[in-house]
């Protein structure tokens, strides 16, 4: 059971900002041991910038990063998810498709820093402290004793961890 591999979808409206940077963020914390997916329920068509200058300041790759759709995570060639996490409100309220693999949903909102206001630095700001809430809620997932856990306490636990204000964020 260790050497199983686990795939994780980050869901938001845009799939231009908080999911993608969630997903980034996996991918570096998440070794061999996650495979990490991000759509939107009605995606921008393009990652934003800022987004992308955050995840290669921080020396991440942001060459696979798209914004799609989340149909791509529904159909027969999708692949089967084990979690997925709803990072903004709009998406969590909406019927999500099918997802393949019955995955354990959670909802981790944060703030969408592509609606921030103020100039460009004030921006990044917002998408620095965005994406350290979102890491610190993956830190904390990746910590979790995943198979030693039945479906209801991992959904309580994660859960639990989008209720948690990173340190730092209020």
């Amino acid at each position: 059971m260790a050497d199983r591999v686990y795939h994780v979808l980050f869901l938001c409206a845009g799939n231009s900002a908080r999911s993608l940077l969630a997903e980034s963020a996996l991918r570096r914390l998440g070794g061999d041991r996650f495979v990490a997916h991000s759509a939107g329920s009605h995606p921008t068509g393009r990652p934003h910038p800022l987004a992308l200058g955050l995840l290669r300041e921080l020396g991440d790759d942001v060459a696979p990063l798209r914004s799609k759709s989340w149909d791509e995570f529904s159909g027969p060639d999708a692949p089967a998810l084990d979690f997925v996490f709803t990072v903004c409100d709009s998406a969590r309220g909406e019927t999500c498709p099918v997802w393949s693999g019955a995955p354990v949903i959670a909802h981790w909102g944060a703030d969408d820093p592509a609606a921030a206001s103020g100039d460009e630095l004030q921006q990044l700001e917002v998408f620095r402290r965005v994406h350290h809430e979102l890491e610190t809620r993956i830190r904390g997932f990746l910590a979790l004793p995943l198979e030693a856990l039945d479906a209801a306490t991992l959904k309580q636990r994660l859960d639990a961890l989008g209720q948690a204000a990173a340190p730092g964020t209020t």
